[in-house]
């Protein structure tokens, strides 16, 4: 059985695979109901992605590094 690391590993590579699919962006208030918050924070701490201030929204998006 997998463990709840695991578990938040695959859940963090889903959300990349969302953002890659929906061509590198998507508003972060649609990611806050199918991703918990720490999901999110791990990969803004790793540097994977980046808020954007668009000034009607925040857009959440995979890092130009990347």
């Amino acid at each position: 059985m997998a463990n709840s690391t695991d578990n938040f590993e695959r859940r963090a590579k889903h959300l990349l695979r969302v953002l890659q699919f929906c061509g590198g962006c998507v508003p972060l208030h649609r990611l806050q109901f199918q991703f918990s918050n720490s999901v999110i924070q791990t990969l803004l701490d790793k540097e994977l992605v980046q808020v954007q201030n668009t000034g009607r929204g925040f857009l959440l998006e995979i890092a130009e590094d990347f």
